[in-house]
């Protein structure tokens, strides 16, 4: 799936639901299924700067495509990471660069935040796209 497809499933996935509460929960349940990264990856050079909670995010090319893996210690911030892995892992580091993140205003997640946590929402697709640009480097 594309990057605008995977998008479009999680818009979709959220407006099956009626209120912020639900949607809460829904984040957390995906936080659960999040491809956690192996304890070797969870150094400070893996923390993302600017999230108020811990978040460790590890990415690895395979098959020119970038794969990463993530862990939190707060439950909603794991289900933010959780979703914007969804979206660009397995992606090619053009694909990720380029990507809009428009979906997160779709599904109204940036203004249900604390400030803080909008910050890090961010600061996570900051660091994410930071990876991409170094990949997409590498291939060039």
């Amino acid at each position: 799936m594309t990057i605008q497809e995977i998008q479009e499933e999680i818009v979709d996935e959220f407006g099956m639901f009626d209120d912020w509460m639900q949607r809460y929960e829904y984040m957390i349940e995906l936080g659960k299924s999040l491809p956690l990264i192996e304890e070797k990856y969870k150094t400070d050079d893996n923390i993302i700067k600017g999230c108020q909670s811990k978040v460790w995010v590890h990415a690895e090319m395979k098959d020119d495509k970038v794969q990463f893996t993530a862990d939190s210690d707060a439950i909603i911030t794991k289900g933010i990471i959780a979703i914007l892995i969804r979206v660009f892992s397995g992606q090619h580091p053009a694909a990720i660069i380029e990507a809009d993140t428009n979906f997160i205003d779709e599904i109204g997640l940036k203004e249900h935040l604390s400030p803080t946590r909008a910050n890090g929402l961010v600061s996570m697709i900051k660091q994410l796209k930071m990876y991409a640009i170094a990949y997409q480097t590498q291939l060039n």
